[in-house]
């Protein structure tokens, strides 16, 4: 089977866990014999990845919706052939028997331009102004994604397109309606649990257009899939559920590459975005509530977002900005090192669809407590549970783990070896048997 997949975050352009589910899923996928061409929004270094297809507009090249429309057509890109087809331009020279094909590629490309150039008039209405959770004017990049992805299905040979998450389908709408393909949107996290009741009316309008158009959703708990059903109308025979998972080494020892911390306190660990829809200020209140009753613990938040100088004018309010350590966005053997460090990792998020990090933590054999509002807790048992508005029972739970020796070795040892079940392979499988669905064979 081959896939034109549609990304917006893809290794080394992560910004937090759609990118790591999409580097798994695709490996996963490509073990089984799939074949992969993904699109992603921005200029990359190299066009070559272990597994996948890479495509990209070269650096400098943005696709413009200004006077000729044909301009649309001008976009250079990088990236690998498609077999028979080279993504720059047409062949040099081609035999006679190449005619036809030649032809028919021809076609294909014009009707690419054409649903480039037409991308920005079918859809205004929705991708009209600046926001966005990346930066910038994000509905302006969407438009140009959209245009992007409409000349790489003109070249490409593909059996199903799956798009991740809103960014991604108005393009996956645009190819869909230009090949006659199957498209399957993937929905990592909806615009109710970004911003709870507040949505972003644009995005959600976005959001609703793409699940109508799929001929299948794919949904990462059934958490997800309740709100897509009940907020988004959509039937529940359409809506599969498929769980992420983590790499099997993420847990490896690296032995010279982070060095062990020798320290006094306990660590109690925050990683993620720091929004509304991750709980930061209940972390902050529940750190309040532990030094109250112990003192040699630090809390560290790792991550950045809107809601950072609210979240440190929060701890510095409250008497305990000295014990509190906010470190930014980290990546790599930072991220690693977080990991190291920490006694336990706290996800008190107020609606996550799944909950990667609680996973990588695990693969770390760092104990884990997190909201019962998220969707990993669907799959995982061997990790405390709380509501991620009770900051009093948060930090009786937090005060238990690093207090209780015994507790703490056992959330350890059962949950290390719970996450070491969970694999990219099971998550493939579900992504393949959504196609078989959408593809009604």
């Amino acid at each position: 089977m081959k896939v034109l997949m549609l990304g917006w975050e893809f290794p080394p352009f992560i910004s937090g866990g759609l990118g790591t589910a999409c580097y798994g899923l695709t490996r996963a996928m490509s073990a089984m014999g799939v074949e992969i061409l993904f699109v992603l929004p921005r200029p990359i270094a190299s066009a070559h990845s272990t597994h996948v297809k890479l495509m990209a507009p070269a650096a400098g090249s943005i696709p413009s919706f200004a006077g000729d429309p044909r301009s649309a057509g001008a976009l250079s890109l990088v990236g690998v052939d498609v077999p028979g087809i080279s993504p720059y331009a047409r062949p040099q020279s081609e035999s006679a028997s190449d005619a036809g094909a030649a032809a028919q590629t021809g076609t294909a490309l014009a009707a690419g331009q054409a649903e480039a150039a037409g991308v920005r008039r079918r859809v205004p209405s929705i991708l009209a102004g600046a926001g966005g959770h990346y930066g910038g004017d994000l509905f302006a990049e969407t438009e140009r994604y959209a245009a992007l992805a409409c000349q790489i299905a003109a070249h490409a040979r593909f059996d199903v397109i799956h798009a991740h998450d809103w960014m991604t389908y108005p393009a996956g709408m645009a190819v869909a309606r230009q090949t006659g393909k199957p498209l399957v949107v993937h929905v990592h996290s909806t615009e109710f649990d970004r911003s709870g009741e507040h949505i972003n009316q644009r995005i959600y309008d976005i959001e609703r257009a793409g699940m109508d158009a799929a001929a299948k959703v794919i949904a990462v708990s059934f958490l997800t899939r309740k709100i897509i059903i009940a907020r988004y109308g959509q039937s529940p025979e359409r809506v599969h559920v498929v769980y992420n998972a983590i790499e099997a080494d993420n847990g490896r020892v690296y032995d010279g590459d982070v060095p062990e911390i020798r320290r006094d306190e306990k660590i109690v660990l925050f990683l993620g975005r720091v929004t509304m829809q991750k709980g930061p200020e209940y972390f902050v209140a529940a750190a309040k509530r532990v030094l109250e009753r112990m003192d040699n613990v630090r809390f560290i938040v790792a991550g950045s977002g809107d809601m950072m100088r609210r979240m440190i004018e929060l701890a510095a309010g409250m008497g305990i900005g000295h014990k509190v350590l906010f470190t930014g966005f980290l990546r790599g053997q930072d991220v690693e090192r977080a990991y190291r460090m920490a006694d336990l990792y706290v996800m008190p998020s107020v609606s996550e669809p799944f909950g990667l990090a609680a996973l990588e933590a695990l693969s770390h054999n760092v104990p884990v407590l997190i909201s019962r509002q998220s969707g990993v807790g669907e799959i995982l048992h061997h990790v405390l549970r709380v509501d991620f508005w009770d900051v009093d029972d948060m930090a009786n739970k937090i005060l238990a783990v690093l207090r209780h020796p015994p507790l703490h070795a056992t959330l350890r040892h059962h949950g290390g070896f719970e996450v070491r079940k969970l694999s990219w392979s099971d998550a493939a499988r579900g992504c393949l048997e959504t196609y078989t669905a959408a593809n009604g064979t």
